[in-house]
């Protein structure tokens, strides 16, 4: 019988993103399933998709959490992989520079509002919850997941730095705590990870169905799940972007896997 790859459907802004779409692609590849971009200009039946990513862009729009814009101040899987781990690591070391330029030319603006792609991602966002299907929110698509779900933001986190260093870098420089029992925690098999971060907001209120089970120094949360759900983690950070790193990977990985059994898909 001729094997079926489940599609997972990664949403991206219609402007920029390009690098983000490219390794979440890459991401997916690595792990045996289908990529399918997903814009408001560049649509796919719903229906179709095993699974979904809401990819990282612009800040979500205040009106789905109650409050107005303010301004805008500033910018059990296995981790040992042997040869090959080693081999990634030192692939690493030249891909940086590489995942650095992409990005800075295919970056979306993550300062501004995108009203059509928040009304895009809410209604793929429902029907995948509807339907049960694995979501992974990066990013922005952590903090929409929350929203979603009866949370809210902090829409500037500049106020949490002041002993603490503010980390902006697509560098994995932020160190992270994780709860190890958490599904998340048993993915990356540790509990400290360090990260990059790309962003300007982050959850403030948490959304009842949600856990929290990553945070930074400062308290800021880094990551949320929801354990009776099939699959759904929000990450703050961007995993794409450390495909040399197993734990990163193992994310994609349980991603994919979840899509396969939900969907029967070999």
């Amino acid at each position: 019988m001729k094997k079926t790859k489940p599609i997972i459907g990664v949403t991206s802004p219609d402007h920029g993103g390009t690098a983000g779409w490219l390794f979440t692609k890459l991401a997916l590849w690595l792990q045996g399933a289908e990529a399918v971009r997903i814009t408001t200009e560049q649509l796919y039946p719903a229906e179709q998709l095993d699974g979904l990513i809401l990819g990282g862009g612009a800040d979500v729009n205040p009106r789905y959490y109650g409050q107005r814009r303010e301004s805008a101040s500033g910018p059990g899987v296995s981790k040992k992989g042997g040869v090959w781990q080693y081999v990634i690591q030192a692939f690493s070391i030249f891909m940086y520079p590489f995942i650095f330029l992409v990005r800075k030319l295919f970056a979306a603006d993550t300062r501004s509002i995108d009203k059509e792609r928040d009304e895009l991602e809410l209604r793929y966002l429902n029907h995948a919850l509807e339907r049960g299907i694995p979501v992974l929110g990066i990013c922005r698509g952590a903090q929409l997941i929350n929203v979603n779900l009866g949370g809210t933001l902090y829409q500037d986190i500049t106020g949490f730095y002041g002993e603490v260093p503010r980390v902006y870098s697509i560098f994995p420089k932020k160190s992270v705590e994780v709860d190890r029992e958490s599904r998340l925690g048993k993915l990356l098999d540790e509990g400290t990870i360090t990260v990059n971060a790309m962003h300007n907001q982050a959850i403030d209120k948490l959304a009842p169905p949600l856990r929290v089970v990553a945070r930074e120094k400062t308290g800021i949360i880094q990551a949320v799940e929801q354990p009776d759900a099939p699959f759904l983690i929000g990450v703050q950070w961007h995993p794409e972007y450390m495909p040399h790193v197993a734990g990163q990977r193992n994310i994609f990985k349980a991603l994919v896997d979840a899509a396969r059994a939900a969907s029967g898909k070999n």
